[in-house]
């Protein structure tokens, strides 16, 4: 039959969770890969070790950069594997100052993305920032660390 694929196996799902980026604030996780395809959850502006919001829109905007940068890692990939990002704004005024601070880590084949102002964001944050990415996964490789979120973040 033209077409016809079997979908009987399902793809297997590879949770990615690094201790170098803040962990997740809820029922969910840092990111979950799967196939080549890397899901990473919004990224807030949160240092790892004090899990405090640092400064305003453009320092957080560059923390949670940073953040994502972790978890890309955890995950074998970059940067330049984003293929797709989500920015959320408290104040969309700072769209500027942030794009600034975006274009740092984005230096080439930027993604494509949306930017919304929201009405509030987590724990008061200014920025959050989540993404997609489709990384060239060699057959055999696993991410460079998996750590489960049930088990203690150190």
């Amino acid at each position: 039959m033209s077409g016809y694929r079997d979908t009987s196996q399902s793809a297997r799902r590879i949770i990615i969770n690094t201790n170098k980026a803040p962990p997740a604030l809820g029922a969910y996780n840092q990111a979950v890969q799967v196939g080549s395809t890397l899901y990473i959850s919004g990224t807030l502006g949160f240092t790892p070790d004090t899990m405090e919001l640092v400064g305003d829109a453009v320092d957080q905007t560059r923390q949670a950069l940073t953040n994502m940068g972790h978890i890309l890692g955890a995950a074998n990939c970059s940067f330049e594997n984003v293929v797709k990002t989500t920015v959320l704004l408290q104040d969309i005024n700072q769209f500027a100052a942030v794009n600034a601070v975006y274009a740092e880590f984005f230096t080439t084949n930027q993604p494509a993305r949306a930017a919304f102002q929201v009405a509030a964001l987590p724990k008061g944050a200014q920025v959050e920032i989540e993404a997609i990415a489709v990384c060239n996964i060699e057959k055999g490789t696993e991410p460079a660390h998996v750590w489960n979120p049930r088990e203690p973040h150190v």
